[in-house]
């Protein structure tokens, strides 16, 4: 069972909660997930299952969408709603206008500094440790990319907003910046992940439903196959002397008995196939020694 479920995580869990919760279900020993939710956050968390785990970093780097109600007039030690009030104003005197204006000032790539309250680690310390014993030490200013961020409704002090935003963005940081940036201060109040590349919220399943599925069926939604997951990839068919190769790790030189596409060069990943469409491995061209190299092997 090498599988990758896209679950809707519910509020007030850890993502390693729910991915134990997954564990239970599907009665497997082995299981991550690709990119950790704050226990505040609800929806998309794609759990990799047995053989998939290796494959994680493929889906964490991808683009991440998210809707999101933050509240205007009151900074948070945490930036969300679970923190402290670390400063309120007297009135929070913005229009539309000027919030649209402060959202849109975020677009393109913009540098972040971590929150405190952050699995990120400080000498092997997660941040939020720190903090909770009221110890902040500095953080360098990460680059995301914000692709899109869009209004979606204002009844004063809350603003919704969806944004799809690079691996790696806090979305609580983005609200704190914007009430900086108005200067009234704002906190994250909700928070839902609405897609991870191009798996989509409509397409997933809470801890509850997954308990009723029939995981031995096919094209079940939510559930994926190691091989549907990755279908956004590129696909290279080789022939039988090179699935030799490749299932010993070896890598596969592009030269006049294998041609690659430009799709293949470019790609973070490429899925390898046997002429019969068995998933053999997942490998990375490097164009400097102009090779595929095996990064996953899974025949």
């Amino acid at each position: 069972m090498d599988l990758i479920i896209a679950l809707n995580k519910p509020k007030d869990i850890t993502s390693q909660d729910a991915v134990t919760k997954v564990k239970k279900i599907l009665q497997v020993k082995k299981a991550g997930h690709t990119g950790t939710l704050d226990p505040m956050a609800t929806g998309l968390l794609l759990v990799c299952i047995n053989r998939a785990t290796r494959l994680a970093s493929y889906f964490s780097g991808l683009d991440k969408e998210y809707r999101a109600v933050m509240k205007l007039g009151e900074a948070t030690d945490t930036q969300d709603a679970y923190g402290k009030i670390i400063s309120r104003a007297d009135s929070v005197g913005v229009d539309k206008g000027m919030l649209e204006e402060a959202l849109n000032s975020f677009k393109g790539r913009i540098l972040q500094q971590p929150p405190m309250f952050s699995a990120l680690k400080h000498e092997g310390q997660p941040l939020y440790k720190l903090a909770r014993k009221g110890i902040e030490v500095e953080r360098k200013a990460r680059e995301v990319f914000i692709r899109d961020i869009e209004l979606l409704g204002f009844n004063p002090p809350f603003a919704a907003f969806r944004a799809l935003c690079s691996k790696g963005t806090y979305i609580r940081t983005l609200c704190d910046d914007a009430g900086k940036k108005l200067g009234v201060g704002a906190h994250l109040s909700e928070l839902e992940r609405t897609a991870i590349g191009s798996f989509r919220i409509e397409g997933s399943l809470t801890p509850e439903e997954l308990k009723s599925v029939d995981i031995n069926g096919s094209g079940l939604e939510g559930i994926y196959s190691i091989d549907r997951a990755l279908s956004w990839m590129p696909e290279l068919t080789i022939n039988a002397a090179a699935v030799r190769a490749v299932i010993h790790g070896n890598p596969l030189r592009a030269d006049n008995t294998l041609i690659l596409s430009d799709e293949c060069r470019k790609a973070e990943g490429v899925r390898i196939k046997s002429q019969a469409g068995e998933l053999l491995a997942v490998g990375r061209f490097s164009q400097e020694r102009s090779l595929i190299q095996m990064d996953v092997v899974l025949a």
